[in-house]
């Protein structure tokens, strides 16, 4: 994750605690106060945006680990929510972080002033395992001085914490442990819902959005019966989940991570007396289906919480009537594979073995190269191997999601982001998270790798508003960008996303008719 260093630092500490006092700001930075069901909090103002950093939205994680949180308790007086709150324990952070992470952040315009703003929530990547609400390119300043909207950021349980299947070896009581952390959501929301107006937005316009991980999570949401009626528009930004792990999977896994602890399954309470620390490095333990890789975390088909797969058989009925935007960019496995030794002067003789393990999808690597040779012939081997693995296993899992929405009669919407980054000598193309800053109208903000020329900024006004469009009327359509339709089965209207962006009919349809040849099955949930 960019610019997320390799360090592990677990601070076991409460998210009340971590209260920046006052004094630590500006001389004269003017304070606002909300009040929420826990209590008052303390907030400030920047550029006339109220801002609210680490509200506990739930507690009582670290004592319930593995099972549903539970609503904060009621302080006194006035909690400072002037700095971000912890991050969920997890490697490769330096973040503060705490298992007590239920925390989130508000950017508002008004507080209490009835004006009913659509409220844009955004959940953060890092698949299921690593990330928090507190990056520089999530701040909602801009786009909510931008929009009139109220933007939210999380904080949620990941990986073993929010994602550890333990239901069929420890019952009942852990029934929903393999999707707690999905659930945490699912209380941030509803906090959003009985909070709305105290912070000016509109409980009715709730817009969930979510890059990677974030957009995951997004997908898995609108198939859990207790998110029905918690958001009202969902926009995913190369994040898909058409599947879920198993039980079976997710009950190898967890005897895998219990192996790495030396915990007998026999003996579960023990795992509530190890530390956060020894539970992210059993995390490291090798995957118990999928080979190379360390121990996959995310949501559990366990029928109680999850009850089906997010997109599969269909799209999720119960989300039938939630607009709905799936996006991608054009360069997605960039910022996966662009720094492997080699990949950059690949050869045509290397190309079919460098390709086969990094398609994610089991299909002949000659085939698939002569393919993209008679589609793109002007393209080189590097060329190739970026296109292909991005179509394979990144983009493959959109397609579907926008199909089965398509053959639902559920109002989609798809993009394609072209726009490619001018830093690095182009290195970067238009790689994944590259919409992120896009989106947020944050191309200045550090760890933003779009630039901050004109056409990073031409392109994020253009971004940025659809996406606010999209909040306040479920329609992303505004006067800055051609006439977007909706994504049909006959047409696959997409718009690609640059400087310049233009509507276009199935964008990259020989890529996709190619891998529409073999299954596909998300990696991680097998």
């Amino acid at each position: 994750m960019i610019g997320r260093r390799d360090l592990l630092q677990v601070g076991l500490v409460s998210a009340g605690s971590l209260l920046l006092p006052a004094t630590l700001f500006a001389a004269g930075q003017k304070h606002v106060t909300a009040t929420t069901r826990g209590g008052k909090v303390r907030g400030y103002v920047d550029q006339g945006v109220r801002v609210f950093k680490g509200i506990p939205y739930g507690a009582d994680t670290a004592t319930r680990r593995f099972r549903p949180a539970l609503p904060p308790s009621a302080w006194k007086g006035v909690k400072d929510a002037l700095d971000y709150g912890p991050a969920c324990p997890q490697a490769g952070s330096a973040e503060t972080m705490s298992e007590d992470c239920l925390v989130l952040n508000v950017w508002t315009p008004g507080l209490r002033d009835a004006a009913k703003r659509p409220v844009m929530v955004y959940f953060h990547g890092g698949e299921f395992s690593t990330g928090s609400g507190s990056s520089p390119l999530y701040d909602g300043t801009r786009l909510c001085r931008r929009g009139d909207v109220v933007v939210v950021t999380v904080n949620h349980r990941l990986n073993a914490f929010g994602h550890l299947y333990l239901g069929r070896i420890g019952g009942a009581e852990y029934a929903s442990s393999g999707n707690v952390g999905l659930l945490d959501l699912v209380m941030a929301l509803t906090w959003v819902r009985d909070h709305a107006a105290e912070f000016g937005g509109d409980r009715d316009r709730v817009m969930v959005f979510g890059q990677s991980g974030g957009g995951a999570k997004i997908a898995s949401l609108m198939a859990m019966p207790a998110a029905r009626g918690l958001f009202h528009r969902a926009a995913t930004m190369s994040g898909q989940q058409v599947t879920a792990s198993g039980p079976h999977s997710a009950t190898l896994r967890a005897r895998a991570y219990l192996d790495a602890l030396k915990i007998p399954s026999g003996d579960l309470e023990q795992i509530h007396r190890v530390s956060a620390e020894e539970l992210v490095a059993a995390i490291k333990a090798p995957d118990a289906t999928l080979v190379g890789r360390s121990l996959y975390f995310g949501p559990v088909l366990d029928q109680v919480s999850l009850p089906r797969h997010p997109f599969y058989p269909d799209a999720p009925p119960q989300s039938a009537g939630i607009p709905m935007i799936i996006g991608n960019t054009r360069d997605e496995t960039i910022a996966f594979l662009g720094n492997e030794p080699g990949v950059r002067e690949l050869t045509w003789q290397q190309l079919p073995e460098r390709l086969l393990p990094q398609l994610h999808v089991d299909i002949d690597p000659d085939h698939v190269i002569a393919e993209y040779r008679r589609l793109y012939p002007q393209y080189s081997p590097t060329e190739v191997f970026f296109a292909a693995t991005t179509a394979g296993r990144s983009w493959r899992g959109a397609v579907i999601e926008a199909e089965l929405r398509a053959a639902q009669g559920s109002p989609v919407y798809t993009y394609q982001l072209n726009y490619r980054s001018p830093l690095a000598g182009g290195r970067y193309g238009a790689m994944h998270t590259m919409d992120i800053p896009l989106v947020f109208d944050n191309v200045a903000q550090p760890q933003s790798l779009t630039g901050s020329g004109p056409h990073a900024q031409k392109t994020a006004d253009q971004m940025s508003d659809a996406f606010i469009a999209f909040a306040k009327t479920g329609d992303p359509n505004h006067a800055g960008i051609p006439q977007w339709r909706p994504y049909e089965l006959d047409r696959r209207s997409t718009m690609v996303f640059d400087a310049d962006s233009m509507l276009v009919d199935d964008p990259r349809g020989g890529e996709r008719k190619l891998f529409a040849q073999v299954p596909f099955i998300q990696r991680g949930t097998y």
